[in-house]
């Protein structure tokens, strides 16, 4: 385990288990600890027929009509980590290494994920068409900028009503619905034994391989998976411990969540690695290792579409436990501070300056960690009660919505460049602190 691992965790609690009744979708994205992920917002567009649409690697046929979304991009790929659309479908995916190996052209997990939130109204529409394209066009290419790095992928995709967990090897792929108890997670792992759907060759090409005997019960899980794999090692104790957190008594809020994303088992949320290398337990959930760190999370709250309230996307870049969690909105714009950043250092870039805070707190974590928090968590706080209040003073009927949206987009937008003004205050001054 000496060179960088993709990993990832992400979580769901559907309505049934949730604070206020609104499904709650959380996942930090785990990549190359300098890998700069800024904010990307897309339009909804019309396209003429006939067009193409370039994903990292491969070109496919464009749709005739694309959703808004707002998605967390590392700043090289076109594809995202995880975002969430105009619908409220949330989507993030994970590194899973699988049996099958993959060719030099393929789509990405992350084109995968894009795809989705373009083109899908409902989680299981997006379940359908993910599935869909990976049959069709196959997993493949490098996803790491440095060198050839090809893993296949899981995902969770959500909305206001359902969550599904597809996971894949290669041109096959297999998804189970979420339980009735309204909680799961997954990591780099594949968990999926049997399913709800599948590709249509799913067992047949198992069999060809030799990896099911075509007689004992198929089970995707040991059929497809590579457990000895380091991935599939490092994800061991960090998918225990997020089914601990989310699936423990009570009703989850997204303050639950976003502490979830900070977590470092018995050091909390200060930033301290005590396991060695060797124990499952060095892998946690906030992730910081010599070779991969958890370099954006998102929080999404989906509430239902005849409740007049609006998807909130909670962001942080860089380390969530050095970080702050700002509020977004899919129908207001994303303020263009937070869409800065390319794969070289900048001072004007948000993710750069958040991965130079927690490279600082590094030096002397229980010293340093504090001065943040004191500078952070009571904004963010804050913003949390805020939004609370936001969410109440637009809340409309689905009838007015449509007269209403201009206004009610100004107002979001107006929240979210407030919000991202003070939460860069804030950072100047955790800055200045850290510095003296």
């Amino acid at each position: 385990m000496s060179s960088p691992i993709p990993s990832c965790d992400t979580m769901v609690a559907l309505g049934s288990r949730t604070a206020g009744g609104a499904t709650i979708f959380a996942k930090n994205s785990d990549r190359p600890a300098r890998e700069c992920q800024p904010l990307f917002q897309a339009p909804r567009q019309d396209h003429p027929p006939g067009d193409l649409t370039q994903c990292q690697y491969l070109e496919i046929p464009q749709v005739r009509q694309t959703w808004r979304f707002i998605g967390s991009r590392p700043a090289w790929l076109w594809g995202l980590e995880h975002g969430i659309n105009e619908h409220g479908v949330a989507i993030g995916n994970e590194a899973l290494i699988a049996k099958d190996s993959l060719p030099a052209v393929g789509l990405l997990g992350m084109d995968l994920v894009r795809l989705g939130l373009e083109r899908a109204s409902t989680a299981r529409d997006a379940m359908e068409l993910i599935g869909g394209l990976i049959e069709r066009y196959g997993q493949g290419g490098s996803a790491s900028h440095d060198f050839d790095w090809r893993y296949s992928n899981g995902f969770m995709i959500a909305d206001h009503a359902e969550a599904w967990i597809l996971e894949s090897s290669g041109r096959q792929w297999a998804a189970r619905k979420v339980n009735a108890d309204g909680c799961a997670t997954i990591s780099n792992r594949i968990s999926t034994t049997s399913y709800d759907r599948a590709s249509a060759n799913v067992r047949e090409h198992a069999r060809a391989q030799g990896w099911w005997d075509g007689r004992s019960p198929f089970d995707f899980a040991q059929a497809y998976a590579e457990p000895a794999h380091p991935t599939s090692f490092s994800a061991l104790g960090r998918l225990a411990r997020s089914r601990e957190l989310v699936a423990r008594d009570g009703r989850r809020s997204v303050r639950d969540l976003i502490a979830a994303l900070r977590d470092h088992y018995e050091m909390g949320e200060m930033p301290v690695i005590t396991a060695s290398l060797e124990n499952e337990r060095h892998f946690s959930l906030c992730m910081h290792t010599d070779f991969t760190c958890t370099t954006a999370s998102m929080v999404a709250e989906i509430p239902a579409p005849d409740s007049g309230l609006s998807p909130v996307i909670w962001v942080s870049m860089a380390a969530p436990c050095t970080g702050i969690f700002i509020p977004l909105y899919v129908e207001g714009t994303v303020p263009p501070a937070l869409t800065i950043g390319t794969t070289e250092p900048a001072a004007d870039s948000p993710w750069w300056r958040m991965k130079q805070i927690q490279d600082l707190v590094a030096r002397a974590p229980e010293r340093l960690a504090p001065i943040v928090w004191r500078h952070f968590r009571p904004l963010e706080a804050e913003l949390l009660e805020r939004a609370e209040t936001i969410a109440v003073a637009e809340t409309i009927s689905v009838e007015a919505r449509a007269t209403a949206e201009p206004a009610r987009a100004e107002l979001l937008s107006a929240f979210m460049a407030q919000s991202v003004a003070r939460a860069l205050e804030a950072t100047a001054q955790v800055e200045a602190e850290l510095r003296t």
